[in-house]
């Protein structure tokens, strides 16, 4: 039995306007659209002998994670937070620190939330497979056997057979040009470096004090000074953020000798970009990928995804085109990886389009800002059943809100009282207020805010069941 470690960190600014700081690829359902990618990658290990999953994710995505899980049955998993971003060395640290604090020594498959696997079979085969060198005190890293001289991938050198489908690992090499990748891909003798790995966790630990014994320091002092939040282990921030930033290849897989690669093809693709996206496929006989309200005439091996419109292509080919309520990219696909230049300028101008969709997630449920302008915002609330928002107050905006469907349960000021279909109830600036959903459907409403300041900033909490401040 073995413990599935997954890795649900990162922004995925190449999958922009889609993927944001607050809602990045792993929570989006990209190729399924039944489940997000974590959610795929929790269901691929169904029909395998292991424990229960350990998440690792930013602390800012705490609660859309919990919910992700829940959907899919896994309530109460405890999952690890990262104050801040140290790469992938230091958060599996967190996860064999954490995993063997009891003395128990488990098997940590380590994945990544954010890949796509199309042969699951392959996969858990792949799996079977390493699991014989991890538990020999092996540290195994899987290798994605290559299609195309791809130059967004790292790169394993296959080595001798060590028997029973594990090979050496001759080197690691960095992402290659063009010519470069041709060349590997026509050896026969390269892997593409999938970012997925099995071992022991205190083999782990003990390579990782050999060649990085900082990393060991701070994450076990991070969670000693860390605290139990429901479900939640955060660690200390402090502590943390003096851990070295470095990935699991550079701090360790580069270089112990006890490494074995095993190789795998099972249709893997880390879904980095949208020409990545676009090749998982399906496709229409003009080769195109279309999702959404989308029409399109003479368009050839395009990829066109349409949320909130109609979006219509005319005599056009090889082209990404991606609309969301607030943002619409247009890309060539020779030029996909240049869409985080895009992300960048927005961050340099100090917009807010690649932090938060115009659709936004919070632990009770959902908001849409529908519209906007000078000293108002109007927006779409969503409530879950039994949730309620924070005991609440603004020291710049009033807000008038009107029930569409449920009922709202408001306190304002000190008088509490119920709010159904078709009826209307006015928080004042600086009025002590909270909404709750205490029916067993949605809660659905409407509210409009108006005053001087109207920013999400403007909240001073009295109380809150999610903890936050």
């Amino acid at each position: 039995m073995f413990v599935p470690v997954i890795m649900a960190g990162g922004s995925g600014t190449r999958l922009w306007p889609l993927s944001r700081q607050l809602h990045p690829k792993q929570f989006l359902p990209l190729v399924d659209a039944q489940f997000s990618m974590l959610q795929a990658t929790i269901n691929r290990l169904s029909g395998l002998v292991h424990a229960s999953p350990q998440l690792i994710c930013n602390e800012e995505h705490r609660f859309l994670a919990a919910e992700q899980l829940r959907q899919v049955g896994l309530d109460y998993i405890n999952i690890l937070l990262e104050p801040v971003g140290r790469n992938t060395a230091p958060a599996i640290a967190l996860a064999a620190l954490q995993a063997t604090a009891q003395g128990a020594d488990p098997l940590m498959l380590v994945l990544a939330a954010d890949h796509l696997i199309q042969d699951v079979d392959a996969f858990q085969r792949g799996v079977q497979t390493a699991t014989m060198f991890a538990e020999a005190g092996k540290l195994v890293t899987f290798g994605i056997k290559p299609t195309s001289p791809e130059t967004g991938y790292g790169y394993l050198q296959q080595g001798a057979s060590v028997g029973n489908g594990g090979f050496e690992v001759t080197r690691f090499v960095e992402k290659p040009d063009v010519e470069t990748a041709q060349i590997y891909l026509a050896d026969g003798g390269y892997c593409w470096n999938s970012g997925m790995f099995m071992f022991k966790a205190s083999r782990y630990l003990e390579e990782l004090q050999t060649f990085q014994p900082e990393i060991i320091l701070w994450c076990r002092e991070a969670l000693e000074k860390g605290r139990q939040d429901m479900h939640f282990t955060r660690v200390d921030r402090e502590a943390f953020s003096k851990c070295p930033d470095n990935s699991i290849d550079y701090a360790v897989m580069e270089k112990t000798s006890q490494s074995v690669m095993v190789p795998l093809d099972a249709g893997w693709s880390d879904i980095g970009s949208w020409t990545a996206l676009w090749e998982a496929g399906p496709h229409t006989e003009e080769g195109n990928l279309l999702k959404g309200d989308v029409i399109s005439v003479g368009t050839s091996n395009s990829y066109v995804d349409s949320e909130s419109r109609l979006v219509c292509t005319v005599g056009v080919s090889d082209l990404i085109v991606v609309e969301t309520k607030d943002a619409v990219l247009v890309a060539h696909k020779d030029h996909v990886q240049k869409v985080k230049d895009i992300v960048e300028k927005l961050k340099s101008e100090g917009r807010k389009e690649h932090i938060f969709h115009r659709e936004v997630y919070r632990p009770w449920g959902v908001y849409d800002a529908i519209d906007s302008g000078l000293r108002y915002q109007v927006k779409r609330i969503t409530v879950k059943p039994g949730h309620k928002l924070s005991v609440q107050m603004h020291h710049h905006r009033a807000e008038h809100w009107i029930v569409v469907s449920g009922t709202a349960k408001v306190t304002n000021g000190e008088k509490t009282y119920l709010v159904t279909e078709n009826q209307s109830t006015y928080i004042p600036i600086g009025g002590i207020h909270a909404l709750e959903n205490p029916g067993v459907i949605p809660l659905e409403l409407i509210e409009v805010q108006s005053g001087s300041y109207l920013g999400e900033d403007d909240i001073v909490r009295f109380s809150d069941d999610y903890g936050r401040c």
